[in-house]
C-alpha cells in the first residue's frame, strides 16, 4: 500500500522540486526544459538521484544542468493538541 502524502510528510519528506535542463539530440544547441516533482527526503534526495540516473541510462537526451530545491511543508513538530475553554456570559 502507497502512503498518502500527509503520511510522507509526517515521516520527514519534503517536495522536491527540480528543473532540467537537456538537450535534444537532433538539436544540441538547443536547451529544453523539465519539471519533476516527488516527496523525497532531504539531504540524500534518493528519489531525485534514481531520477537523474534513469534519465542518464534510458533517455536520449543529454543533461546539460539541474537545479532543485526541497520544501518541508510540514513535520511532526508543528502538530500541537490544544484544549481550553472560553466561558462568555
Amino acid at each position: 500500500m502507497t502512503p498518502s502524502e500527509t503520511e510522507l510528510m509526517l515521516k520527514g519528506y519534503g517536495l522536491t522540486t527540480a528543473e532540467i535542463f537537456y538537450r535534444m539530440p537532433d538539436y544540441t544547441h538547443v536547451l529544453n526544459s523539465y519539471i519533476w516533482q516527488d516527496y523525497d527526503l532531504a539531504p540524500d534526495h534518493e528519489k531525485l538521484f534514481a531520477f537523474v540516473e534513469f534519465w542518464q541510462s534510458e533517455i536520449e537526451g543529454k543533461l546539460h544542468s539541474l537545479r532543485f530545491t526541497h520544501r518541508k511543508l510540514i513535520g511532526p513538530g508543528e502538530w500541537q493538541n490544544q484544549v481550553g475553554e472560553f466561558t462568555l456570559h
